[in-house]
């Protein structure tokens, strides 16, 4: 018995079998597979989503920014609490905080 008469015929048609490689060679094979697309998609949300925390982090400091141009209280606040700066009558004194509790 001949092998081809085993075969169905709608699989044995010429345009079935073109269809099959070229959608194999498109999916699979091909430098912008389904996979690569995928993984590209994954990574454009990712992004998307750093770019919206970036720019909220750009909009709280153009607050802080103004609020520090405009209001000195403030900016002695900062200039205390970040840069650790002090009045010349005044002594500073340090506490470091323990991260972990228990560790000698």
């Amino acid at each position: 018995m001949n092998l081809l008469s085993r075969i169905p015929a709608w699989l044995r048609n010429k345009y079935f079998v073109a269809i099959a490689v070229f959608a194999a060679i498109m999916l699979f094979f091909d430098k912008n597979d389904i996979f690569t697309q995928m993984g590209r998609k994954k990574q454009l949300r990712e992004l998307e989503e750093s770019r919206e925390y970036y720019s909220d982090e750009i909009t709280s400091e153009r607050k802080e920014l103004e609020q520090l141009k405009s209001n000195p209280g403030i900016l002695e606040k900062f200039a205390r609490e970040k840069y650790l700066m002090k009045r010349d009558n005044e002594d500073l004194y340090l506490i470091p905080e323990n991260s972990s509790k228990g560790n000698n």
